[in-house]
């Protein structure tokens, strides 16, 4: 189908104009006219390059793009980044916060969905946005089941699990990605156990005094399931080949 097109769909499907964000979303790199087939990848890095030039997409999607709310100087590591794309005649797409809390294949939805939440309503501020997506587990279920669950669901077992909260998780809050600072929304909006991505020391004893149970499932891995998500819809919609790129950081 024609690039233009496809960026319009995307663009349109993902809110990216309507959604402030520190990420310059949208088509960052242009590529050939024509695409066939696209390739997806959390992190905008040398490997998912090469990897999507080698594969033949004309287009790659990622989560964290190349460039965000600062100049960048087209030197060393950045250089070669888009060199690579250019001379490979693949274009390059981000979509950073539309495609957190995108209600049908934003990450959040996807960690509600595979955590098996009920009644799922959003949460949290972030950019005048709701970011968070969270509901219930009726009946409770075992802290530890439901740490096994967001393993299954994201292929890789939590970075960290801190028990402060109930013994049985019943209300499940999820914000992927670097979301401990939002811990505050997450008690306030009521929930006994938080999902999110990776934290830092300054967070670690929150935790305790909000009395939360938080699971970091890591950040590279609760990231990856909206594009796997975005990957079956393009897919189904346009009849585009698509290949989701796993280049896990363990982080």
């Amino acid at each position: 189908m024609k690039r233009d097109e496809l960026i319009t769909y995307l663009n349109d499907y993902l809110r990216v104009k309507e959604i402030e964000d520190s990420s310059q979303n949208g088509l960052q790199v242009e590529g050939p006219e024509e695409v066939t087939k696209v390739a997806l990848a959390v992190d905008s890095c040398q490997t998912a390059f090469e990897r999507a030039v080698a594969a033949g997409a004309q287009l790659l999607i990622v989560h964290h793009g190349l460039f965000w709310d600062k100049p960048l100087r087209l030197v060393g590591p950045l250089f070669r980044r888009v060199k690579m794309l250019i001379e490979g005649g693949c274009g390059l797409y981000a979509a950073h916060l539309p495609l957190d809390f995108h209600p049908e294949v934003g990450n959040n939805a996807e960690l509600a969905r595979l955590l098996e939440l009920k009644e799922p309503r959003a949460f949290g501020e972030h950019h005048g946005n709701q970011v968070g997506l969270g509901g219930a587990l009726d009946p409770p279920i075992p802290l530890d089941v439901l740490v096994q669950r967001l393993a299954r669901a994201t292929g890789q077992s939590p970075v960290r699990v801190l028990a402060h909260g109930p013994a049985e998780a019943s209300q499940v809050g999820c914000i992927s990605g670097g979301a401990a600072p939002l811990m505050d929304q997450v008690a306030d909006a009521g929930f006994d156990t938080f999902v999110t991505g990776e934290t830092s020391h300054g967070y670690f004893h929150n935790a305790a005094e909000y009395g939360l149970n938080v699971i970091y499932g890591g950040h590279y891995a609760t990231e990856t399931l909206g594009l796997k998500a975005l990957s079956s819809h393009l897919g189904k919609k346009f009849g585009l080949e698509t290949t989701f790129l796993d280049i896990p950081t363990g982080m």
